[in-house]
């Protein structure tokens, strides 16, 4: 069974770092990527990576604070989220794909998801 799950999600204040993480299980995709929906708002793409580690695509709402990263060995992607704001405040989901275009944002499997709230 294809499972995602995250963690790392917390309260911080803004200026503060946070690492996620989405441990994956039952199969390996071609694309990896993070979205985040905050209250009263639509989902929204953070990033995206394609599984062999090379190309890497991001929001320009977080270019530059937040990166993207994955461990093979463990299955596992992560997202850096440096230098927080109240903004960021949203629940993060990890998803994934069998298809390896890192701009298209249709994703086949979801986590649950793990919220993230920036005070300021």
């Amino acid at each position: 069974q294809v499972q995602l799950v995250e963690s790392g999600g917390g309260l911080v204040q803004a200026g503060a770092s946070l690492r996620l993480a989405c441990a994956a299980s039952g199969r390996t995709f071609s694309t990896y990527g993070w979205f985040r929906q905050a209250p009263g708002k639509e989902r929204e793409f953070v990033a995206a990576i394609s599984w062999s580690g090379g190309p890497r695509y991001y929001a320009d709402s977080v270019k530059g604070r937040f990166t993207i990263s994955r461990d093979s060995s463990k299955n596992t992607m992560y997202l850096q989220m440096n230098t927080l704001k109240p903004e960021d405040t949203a629940v993060y989901y990890c998803a994934a794909k069998y298809g390896s275009e890192l701009t298209n944002r249709q994703y086949d499997v979801w986590g649950q998801g793990t919220q993230v709230t920036v005070s300021s």
